[in-house]
């Protein structure tokens, strides 16, 4: 592909671009940004998510040559310099890497459930609102290879910027869905054979003890009220255990203990 030069920053090419920060809270219409060099090469390789524009600073453009080779012909790529991009983003962008993808049709949950393999783990999130928990718990999630994460309405979006570049990319790989009905939904686990499990400080098993039968699904409220009481009450609670005299651990960290347990490793 041959790289397009941009000299103005109301060029319409680049509108999708245009003040980024703003953007992000009012919404994209149906479009998100990437933004960095290991998450644009995970958009144009990893992803079930579709490349429309990439904007790249000029001199970042010759380390990007074996990503974008990656990417199909068609893709535009538009080079700035500093200033232009920095008018063009709202505020100084120093990484210098931005990619608009297509969020394409939303998938329901029940198709990403029935997809998933007969060993499986799973996180579901219920009112996690930091972007920087969801981007974190995404990052762990792959880590640790769980299969799919589903968010109730009251999650803030994967796809948002600063979450994707928490999770350094990996909330375009693994599977999301969101579902409307927390309680319907851990009914349909229950009836595919997943042994629920919800994090709590006031857990009644301590973590290291958990076993299951091969399909796992792991409950995270937002810190500070948790999970509800009534969620709480339909399966096994489990607690980490902390130093004497301290029961608060991150949401993200918590994640990652938990997920660490539930994860076989074979892979």
């Amino acid at each position: 592909m041959e790289p397009i030069r941009i000299d103005d920053p109301a060029d319409p090419r680049v509108a999708a671009f245009l003040d980024i920060r703003e953007r992000d809270l009012a919404g994209r219409q149906g479009r998100f940004v990437a933004e960095g060099k290991v998450v644009l090469d995970v958009l144009l390789t990893g992803s079930r998510f579709e490349a429309e524009s990439v904007l790249v600073l000029e001199n970042r453009l010759a380390g990007l040559a074996d990503i974008l080779e990656k990417a199909p012909p068609a893709l535009p790529v538009y080079v700035v310099s500093a200033a232009v991009m920095d008018r063009i983003a709202g505020f100084p962008m120093h990484r210098g890497i931005l990619a608009i993808g297509r969020k394409g049709q939303e998938i329901p949950a029940a198709d990403v459930l029935a997809a998933l393999p007969e060993r499986a783990l799973v996180l579901v999130l219920v009112g996690i609102a930091n972007h920087d928990n969801i981007g974190a718990i995404f990052r762990n999630a792959a880590a640790f290879g769980a299969n799919a994460v589903f968010l109730d309405p009251t999650c803030c979006d994967p796809l948002y910027r600063k979450a994707i570049r928490v999770s350094v990319g990996a909330a375009l790989k693994v599977p999301f869905a969101v579902i409307p009905d927390v309680g319907a939904f851990t009914g349909l686990l229950a009836e595919s054979r997943f042994d629920s499990f919800a994090l709590s400080p006031r857990g009644d098993l301590d973590i290291r003890q958990a076993r299951h039968r091969g399909r796992v699904a792991l409950y995270l409220g937002t810190e500070g009220e948790g999970l509800p009481e009534p969620l709480l009450g339909q399966m096994r609670t489990l607690r980490i255990a902390m130093a004497k005299g301290f029961d608060s651990l991150n949401v993200a960290a918590a994640s990652a203990v938990a997920l660490h347990h539930f994860f076989d490793g074979s892979d």
